[in-house]
């Protein structure tokens, strides 16, 4: 269904995608937004149980654009390492695409509980800066 990583050599392992994406607490989400224009946003989420999780006000651009459609990808970096005298950054990031749609009910509380714990781990790092 997706094109094959040209450089494949830099893919990373599963487990190492699942350890950036557990402990990182932002990404951009890209969704189709108006006019079939790109819409990319930053946002907060967290990521449990194989699944990623983003707070999302009631209304607005995001909202609208997932309700038009559910598809997506979510970029999350860890490092950017810019080497300029040979002209190229490594990166260090994941690329998750799927299917977004709102959380309703039970599923909406634990997903709101997980985000918040998400951010008190944040919160709690920083502290120690």
């Amino acid at each position: 269904m997706f094109r094959d990583m040209r450089r494949k050599q830099q893919a990373l392992p599963y487990e190492e995608s699942v350890k950036i994406l557990k402990s990182a607490t932002s990404g951009v989400l890209a969704v189709l937004g108006d006019e079939g224009y790109p819409y990319t946003v930053p946002l907060s989420y967290v990521y449990s149980e194989g699944k990623l999780y983003f707070h999302c006000a009631s209304e607005g651009h995001k909202l609208d654009a997932v309700r038009g459609c559910d598809k997506a990808s979510f970029c999350v970096i860890e490092k950017d390492d810019v080497v300029s005298e040979k002209f190229t950054t490594f990166y260090r990031s994941v690329v998750a695409f799927g299917r977004v749609n709102e959380l309703k009910g039970e599923e909406l509380y634990s997903a709101m509980k997980a985000l918040a714990e998400g951010l008190d781990r944040l919160e709690n790092f920083l502290r120690k800066l």
